[in-house]
């Protein structure tokens, strides 16, 4: 497992700081734009939200870049989050061997 020296950011921030703020996209803009509601976008940026598969094609339809970026991002999020929750279960698991 790759161990990281700093939290992973939250897609949300990426998509706040990479892509609203300099593109001067409001949250409502975006959602509207996107088909979903302006609380998924907001829940999103605000990191109360994880993104979805499904968001994740739609921003990635819009702003032109890869479901991938999107997903990513997430999963490293994720990843790292779930291995602390978990960590002393983790610990506990012999690899498995022949």
């Amino acid at each position: 497992m790759l161990k990281l020296k700093r939290k992973p950011t939250h897609p949300g921030e990426i998509l706040n700081e990479e892509f609203l703020k300099p593109l001067e996209i409001s949250q409502s803009q975006l959602a509207e734009a996107i088909g979903v509601s302006f609380r998924s976008i907001n829940e999103l940026v605000n990191e109360k939200r994880n993104l979805s598969s499904e968001m994740a094609m739609k921003l990635s339809k819009y702003f032109g870049t890869s479901p991938e970026l999107w997903l990513n991002l997430q999963t490293q999020y994720d990843v790292y989050y779930v291995s602390k929750y978990i960590s002393k279960e983790l610990n506990q698991i012999k690899p498995f061997t022949r």
